[in-house]
């Protein structure tokens, strides 16, 4: 086996040609990056879409694309949706929490 190979020619089993475009993105040393990206787009899908983008913005989606299908597999459901629902409930819960707390600094104000 050959140790240079990137992450993702180990895990679709195959040789890591030099103008590989996965190996900038999936080194050795992280597997289940690539792993979790597979299962959810598909290593055919994610080489197109890398194709397609600028090389200046190809790491920038490689890392969406690995927090999409990491939420995608930890919440099969919901995916990022949940995380981001989570997040607006508790956004307004504080705004909500915040306009209570200045109307009570006024009112005490006032007093």
């Amino acid at each position: 086996m050959n140790p240079k190979r990137c992450a993702a020619c180990k895990y679709l089993r195959r040789k890591c040609p030099k103008d590989c475009i996965f190996s900038p993105y999936f080194p050795p040393s992280d597997p289940h990056k690539f792993a979790c990206i597979h299962r959810i787009y598909g290593a055919g899908n994610v080489s197109k879409m890398l194709q397609q983008l600028p090389v200046q913005t190809r790491a920038e989606a490689v890392e969406s694309l690995s927090f999409e299908a990491k939420c995608r597999v930890d919440d099969p459901v919901y995916g990022c949706v949940g995380i981001i629902s989570l997040l607006q409930t508790q956004i307004q819960k504080t705004q909500t929490l915040l306009a209570k707390t200045q109307a009570d600094c006024c009112c005490s104000n006032q007093t």
